[in-house]
């Protein structure tokens, strides 16, 4: 009777002990799940504010070219030009500058039997356009100055816009939206799907433009992640767990020792 209690006891403190070990182990990748969790977060959401700044830098630049064009609006295309075409050769994301008259483009940069009058909706005046007669295969930002007539457009190269989202974190996912119409950095909305977005996601519009972008992280990547943070974590935190174990089977070990010692004096 008195073996069967003391291997009851022994299988006791060995469970106890393995519990004890696991402790360290379990808090260690509940923690580093806290931290990824924060970390992921963090990053989308300061990468939505990151690509409003430099997306509305970039439309910046094409208002600031367009507001050059505008005292040429109104003078005979003749006349005006080649001073349209001095204005996109000194910038080189644009495709084009159009003139206009009751929002139809009557002298352009380009071509002059090339003419686009893109259709903006009532209040917009920036899209994003496919099939341009001149560029029909790309994606093409049209902008206008609001309330002007006669005005000025612009088309940018859509490329820009790319060029300025592949600079952020791999594995986040960077939508612009400009209505029905979006892209990011691998494709756009002739694509045949539109890109995951699952984790993570954050979305704002721009004040200023009218754009909207959306961040997240692609389904499973949170998942991924964390599996080969684990893989990286486990033996450390294996080790502590074996050494806290030991630790503690040490000291009952020594207990129960004494308790014998001391029983038998």
């Amino acid at each position: 009777m008195l073996r069967s209690t003391h291997a009851g006891r022994s299988l006791l403190e060995v469970l106890m002990t393995l519990a004890v070990g696991l402790v360290p182990i379990t808090s260690g990748l509940a923690v580093m799940g806290y931290q990824l969790d924060k970390k992921l977060e963090q990053v989308s959401s300061t990468s939505l504010q990151e690509a409003l700044f430099v997306i509305d830098r970039a439309l910046d630049d094409v208002n600031q070219t367009t507001l050059k064009a505008l005292p040429l609006s109104g003078k005979p295309c003749r006349a005006v030009q080649d001073e349209l075409k001095g204005l996109v050769l000194r910038s080189p994301h644009l495709h084009s500058l159009s003139l206009t008259q009751d929002g139809q483009a009557y002298c352009s940069s380009a071509s002059a039997f090339a003419l686009h009058s893109p259709n903006f909706a009532p209040g917009e005046h920036v899209k994003l356009d496919f099939g341009v007669p001149t560029v029909p295969n790309e994606a093409i930002l049209e902008y206008r100055l609001p309330d002007k007539n006669p005005g000025v457009s612009a088309s940018a190269y859509g490329v820009k816009l790319r060029n300025e989202l592949n600079g952020f974190q791999s594995g986040l996912v960077l939508l612009l939206e400009f209505g029905d119409n979006y892209l990011w950095s691998a494709g756009d909305s002739r694509s045949a799907e539109r890109p995951s977005q699952a984790e993570y996601f954050q979305s704002e519009a721009s004040t200023k433009y009218g754009y909207t972008v959306k961040v997240g992280f692609p389904a499973g990547y949170r998942q991924q992640e964390l599996l080969q943070a684990t893989l990286q974590t486990l033996p450390s935190l294996a080790l502590v767990g074996l050494l806290t174990s030991a630790f503690i089977y040490w000291g009952l070990f020594r207990s129960r020792k004494k308790a014998i010692h001391d029983a038998t004096r």
